[in-house]
């Protein structure tokens, strides 16, 4: 077997894999609460929805561990789900990240090959030319038949591949020779406005964006007439009836998670995004739960998932997106209903411990009164044999500021999960 060791270099760190006699087998868990960080509300008595919720579980998990804070990229800088989650996995977004549509692609199981440009994509509804809803009121049913239509849409000699996801998520991959990643998308990213203009930001990616714009101009046609579209308007609902795209990406190069750390690794997610990021960096995909990546949701199923996947493997990320949603939907009240459904799902987590090392964060901040992501830190925890529990009591934003991990980036994560575990080898003699 092999364990690793680590190397710091400019505040991150980076591992070496090397020969060892022996490993200890004590395993990994990483739960990301998508979007969990907030700002104190007034109508939660100036608490944020993770201090109001009750917490019972993460706050004995706290007591029996450290917690402190956390920027999964860096103070002052707001991540991108894709460029957080990847940090959080170890690797410096700025060496690696080429955009976010090849994750959204792979997590779609598209296979993103050398050469291809992947969009993330939005099924939309648009109107005389304006932007009703850039979700098309949360599409979820009859998005297969939209799929099928768009197959087989070439334009010039490229090929293109559309996938969708869940509800309204897609993704678009344009494959062929000649292609760039250097086109802006149409996406303003708020309705009531035109699509952007698809624009070539260097000379070579003329041709992408004059493929995409052809595309996207079919794209629409065929939405138009399709019955589930007239159904949709036949009961009052806004038809999928245009695409916006963003994200422009080429695969990316990461080195594989398991040469990477030792470890054997899977991934519980609902959502395309994550899975196709733990997918692109080698873990396997652990799809036998009815998680949704959204909310309503099987938390409890997804749990379970966990524990199965901890028997056959060495590291597990589990993610969760429900509250994320409620930020972007500025539902405060929401978000800390659903922080205590998943609490109660993650109780059987007691269960793993000592043996398990568990650690729960989010990839960042989704503060209900900015409707996005934020700069602001996440509170984090470590528990398991070997750690050193500090005097929080409490699993939130500012209980974990008094914490004994103190200020993390998200590279830092692993290495730190890797040296409780005892699954690294001394620096130096």
């Amino acid at each position: 077997m092999e364990t690793c060791i680590l190397k710091q270099d400019f505040g991150f760190y980076k591992m070496y894999n090397i020969g060892a006699d022996e490993m200890q087998e004590r395993k990994l868990l990483l739960f990301i609460m998508d979007g969990v960080g907030d700002r104190p509300i007034p109508e939660l008595g100036g608490k944020t929805p993770l201090e109001a919720a009750k917490t019972l579980t993460m706050d004995k998990l706290a007591q029996l561990g450290i917690t402190g804070h956390l920027h999964t990229i860096g103070q002052g800088i707001t991540p991108g789900s894709d460029t957080a989650h990847l940090a959080l996995f170890g690797y410096n977004p700025y060496e690696v990240y080429t955009g976010r549509g090849p994750f959204e692609a792979a997590g779609t199981d598209v296979s993103v090959k050398p050469g291809d440009i992947a969009f993330r994509t939005n099924m939309a509804t648009i109107k005389d030319g304006i932007i009703l809803d850039r979700r098309a009121g949360r599409i979820s049913e009859g998005t297969l038949e939209i799929e099928q239509a768009l197959q087989n849409i070439r334009i010039e000699d490229i090929e293109t591949i559309f996938k969708v996801g869940i509800d309204h998520r897609a993704s678009l991959v344009l494959r062929g020779p000649g292609l760039s990643n250097n086109v802006t998308g149409n996406d303003p990213k708020i309705e009531n406005k035109k699509p952007n203009p698809i624009i070539p930001t260097s000379l070579e990616a003329e041709k992408t964006a004059r493929v995409l714009k052809q595309f996207i101009r079919e794209a629409s046609e065929i939405m138009a007439s399709l019955e589930i579209n007239q159904k949709r308007i036949s009961k009052n609902k806004l038809p999928a009836n245009y695409l916006l795209v963003r994200g422009a990406g080429k695969a990316p190069h990461l080195e594989n998670f398991q040469t990477k750390y030792g470890l054997t690794a899977e991934c519980v997610a609902g959502g395309g995004l994550y899975k196709g990021v733990a997918s692109i960096c080698g873990m396997k995909i652990n799809n036998n739960h009815a998680g949704t990546g959204g909310v309503p949701t099987d938390l409890h199923s997804k749990v379970k998932a966990v524990m199965k996947s901890l028997q056959r493997s060495q590291f597990v990320f589990l993610h969760v997106k429900g509250t994320d949603n409620f930020g972007h939907d500025n539902k405060p009240l929401q978000k800390m209903e659903f922080i205590d459904e998943i609490d109660i799902a993650i109780e059987p987590f007691l269960e793993l411990l000592p043996e398990t090392i568990i650690c729960i964060t989010g990839d960042h901040s989704t503060p209900c009164v900015m409707r996005d992501h934020s700069s602001d830190p996440l509170p984090v925890l470590i528990v398991g044999e070997g750690v050193r529990p500090d005097q929080v009591t409490e699993f939130g934003e500012r209980p974990t500021m008094r914490g004994g991990l103190g200020h993390l980036i998200g590279q830092q994560l692993i290495p730190l999960m890797l040296g409780i575990a005892g699954r690294v080898h001394k620096f130096g003699a």
